[in-house]
């Protein structure tokens, strides 16, 4: 794709499709909606870390534990002022390889438990913990549980499912613990081609004008990376504000606070209720 006229006629058919979405949307707040954006993956490479890292605005890292660099990308994103995540690998149905630090079938509770706290004090400054992979392990209530026991037991975490398979239990595994909790909504770059990338961000922003917020997940692939410097700083024009994942997980909640609120309240005066 060019970064040329192309780009620039594309940035603005984004902004038309936006505007039409905006409009023909009900009762939206008075508050722009909100989105967050994780990059996935990073430890393994100095550079494609630090250059995901360089981005601009509030987007948020999930860093894989015990690799070359997970220590020194999480203290470069913290530096910076950027919210870091511990990027939990879990054991997948294709028996793909985990890495260092990972999680599966044949764990104890107490190895399960050993593994998550070596891997947090590998990533400093984690903030929350989402699934690297995970198709198998993240369908199963007990290693689930777990998991998420123990990061309510901290008190401090959050747990976003990457949302690997749609057999997952895991966000509904979180929530039964009351530990804050979403899934991602939008992988930005299964494909990895500008094109299809910029649609899947199209994607997140609509979704995000639609209810309020939205989350997406991405990698540190030189597409995506190029698309998002092309992006992020037109966010004001397309109406949302991006957020750290934590940020994002509470505007969600006092959302749908307001939204069972306004359910309850009284009808209008002059407004006849449908039910009979």
């Amino acid at each position: 794709m060019s970064t040329g006229h192309p780009w620039r006629r594309l940035l603005v058919g984004v902004c038309c499709a936006l505007a039409v979405t905006a409009a023909a949307a009900d009762g939206q707040p008075a508050s722009p909606p909100v989105i967050a954006l994780i990059i996935d993956d990073l430890g393994d490479r100095l550079d494609a870390g630090s250059r995901a890292i360089e981005l601009p605005g509030q987007l948020t890292y999930a860093i894989l534990p015990r690799t070359p660099y997970s220590r020194r990308l999480a203290e470069l994103a913290h530096g910076a002022g950027k919210e870091v995540m511990l990027h939990q690998p879990m054991q997948a149905i294709n028996g793909r390889a985990m890495g260092p630090g990972g999680m599966d079938m044949v764990m104890s509770q107490r190895a399960l438990l050993d593994t998550l706290e070596a891997n947090l004090a590998s990533v400093p400054h984690a903030r929350g913990v989402n699934n690297h992979m995970g198709s198998l392990l993240t369908r199963h209530p007990g290693h689930m549980g777990w998991l998420m026991a123990a990061l309510r037991e901290r008190g401090n975490l959050y747990f976003i499912d990457s949302t690997t398979t749609n057999k997952t239990v895991a966000q509904q595994i979180a929530v039964e613990h009351e530990l804050p909790t979403m899934r991602r909504q939008v992988f930005l770059d299964h494909h990895r081609e500008e094109r299809q990338i910029l649609k899947q961000f199209v994607r997140l922003l609509r979704l995000a004008h639609s209810n309020g917020y939205a989350l997406g997940i991405g990698h540190p692939y030189p597409e995506t990376l190029a698309v998002l410097q092309k992006v992020l700083p037109h966010l004001e024009g397309f109406g949302v504000r991006l957020v750290p994942a934590s940020e994002l997980i509470t505007h969600k909640e006092k959302r749908r606070e307001q939204l069972w609120h306004a359910s309850l309240s009284p009808l209008p005066k002059g407004v006849k209720s449908l039910k009979r």
